[in-house]
């Protein structure tokens, strides 16, 4: 959090000085803290001390907390392997064969749109509640941005390059060794990058769901027992492995990757369209239904596409499905709304504020670090279970990708844009208004997409955790109990259009702001 600044003297030698302003908000937070407890304004049992804290951090590391955290990264090393291998290897099979990306894309692509947390009630049927369940969940988490950015990539490789490669004479081998992974490695680190952030989530997700093992159940298990102290170190040790996975890319990064990045290209990846696209879906739909009709699988655990649909055209006779649709989408405008103002303005306080800026960031940019679902545990203690608790991290889920898209927006706009202020006069609204919202638009509207997004998932995955009320998520984890699986995969179909159709609406906004990013070279 500290930076070290080299400061060049009158005498030519450099002078390190260590900038202290990033300490001054966690150390104020760690006074009002320590005050608190001291004064009881708040039950110690909502509120521990940070001495009690620290001593169940100790006893913690005597006892079961670095075997816990070793079986999750355990079990994240596996499913990311899995997952970015299959994930490699599809991604090179589309960016490769024309054949195959036309063929089994779009069918990609179509299931790509149901977010992980989508197929959790699904998974948690087909492979019950132990290791096979989070090993499931990490390989759906991790394979879908390891195909896309590794299709981008290999799709991406410099035609020049490739005319280089014919006229020297290269074989299939040689192009693929010299040419196309070297120029490929940094969108497949990209890709890389994404996986590794989004399976840490997703494990912490299943294990606060059902697990008996991990640092998820540690915490679900310290909840439960209401010793908010071990839901504070759980998350601290949530928060430093999120920090030094982070660390860990980064660094195998400038190891591996010397090929020069490839300028900024198309925001949005979408399936070529091709009436071949529909061949697979179709043949696999008939299948699906015949094997179901003729008794090749259970049907109890795998509904035929016609009970699917039956089940929806009831479900939305009655009511059932509009009204829990409605209420989840109702939730997550709330909550959502909350966020984004709260992340834009904070946004742009803390880029116009130097000063501001140096003490409040990087203490934000430590708890982005901590996977999202791990503060429900100590969420759902202080706000509680009803729909206030599930507003709260619907707002919490979408303040962090709206405070650091418009952060950065804001700070990397262009210094013409300043000085042309000062020539003008301007003052500070206008400036405001007139130079610098214009000028980070690109940033800020794809922080609003993003946030939109958080903001239905994070709403699906407080209604997992905080099932009662009416909701969607709260229908999809009531029917895993009951093994309903026509209305799983209802809500499976419902959350996954609703997801596209707001990343939809949200690029329609992002490329209205950004359209110089979308001109193709002539």
């Amino acid at each position: 959090m500290s930076q070290i600044i080299l400061k060049t003297g009158s005498s030519g030698r450099q002078k390190v000085r260590l900038n202290g302003w990033p300490w001054v908000l966690p150390a104020l937070l760690l006074l009002l803290w320590s005050i608190a407890a001291e004064r009881h304004w708040m039950p110690e049992q909502i509120l521990p001390a940070p001495s009690v804290v620290a001593d169940t951090a100790l006893s913690l590391l005597a006892g079961d907390l670095l075997s816990q955290w070793a079986f999750s990264l355990q079990h994240l090393l596996l499913g990311l392997l899995a997952g970015a291998f299959a994930g490699t290897v599809l991604g090179a099979l589309f960016g490769l064969v024309p054949g195959a990306s036309r063929r089994v894309e779009p069918l990609f692509y179509a299931l790509a749109q149901i977010p992980t947390l989508g197929w959790i009630p699904l998974f948690m049927v087909l492979f019950g509640i132990d290791n096979g369940l989070k090993l499931a969940v990490i390989i759906k988490t991790t394979i879908v941005p390891m195909t896309i950015n590794t299709q981008q990539a290999v799709v991406g490789v410099p035609h020049t390059l490739s005319e280089a490669a014919r006229v020297m004479n290269f074989s299939r081998w040689q192009r693929l060794r010299w040419l196309v992974i070297p120029a490929s490695l940094p969108g497949w680190f990209t890709g890389l990058r994404l996986a590794l952030s989004q399976a840490w989530v997703s494990l912490i997700v299943v294990e606060l769901l059902a697990s008996s093992e991990g640092i998820g159940y540690l915490m679900v298990w310290g909840r439960q027992l209401f010793q908010l102290d071990i839901v504070f170190v759980t998350i601290a040790v949530v928060g430093f492995s999120g920090m030094l996975m982070e660390w860990a890319a980064n660094r195998a990064f400038s190891r591996l990757v010397f090929w020069p990045q490839p300028a900024v290209g198309r925001l949005a990846w979408k399936p070529q369209a091709s009436w071949q696209g529909l061949q697979l879906p179709i043949l696999l739909l008939a299948l699906w239904q015949l094997a179901s009709r003729w008794g090749w699988i259970d049907g109890a655990l795998f509904s035929s596409p016609l009970a699917v649909a039956g089940r929806f055209m009831q479900g939305a006779a009655s009511g059932e499905l509009g009204t829990a649709m409605l209420a989840s989408l109702g939730r997550a405008f709330t909550g959502g709304a909350a966020g984004i103002a709260a992340g834009l303005l904070c946004g742009l306080l803390l880029a116009l504020r130097p000063r501001a800026g140096q003490i409040v960031t990087p203490s934000l940019n430590v708890l982005r670090h901590i996977a999202l679902f791990a503060w429900l545990p100590l969420l759902t203690a202080w706000v509680g279970n009803d729909n206030v608790g599930k507003i709260v991290f619907i707002a919490l889920a979408s303040f962090f990708p709206m405070f650091f898209s418009t952060l950065q927006a804001v700070l990397q706009r262009s210094p013409q844009l300043d000085e042309v202020a000062r020539v003008l006069r301007l003052g500070g609204l206008l400036r405001l208004r007139m130079l610098i919202l214009p000028g980070a638009a690109p940033g800020i509207f794809a922080g609003l997409r993003l946030a939109m997004i958080y903001a239905w998932l994070g709403n699906i995955g407080a209604e997992y955790f905080m099932s009662s009320g009416v909701g969607i998520g709260s229908l999809m984890i009531n029917a895993q109990q009951l093994l309903d699986m026509p209305t799983i995969l209802c809500g499976m179909v419902l959350v996954g259009l609703t997801g596209a159709a707001l990343d939809k609406a949200g690029r329609l906004l992002e490329l209205r702001a950004t359209r110089w990013r979308q001109q193709e070279p002539s």
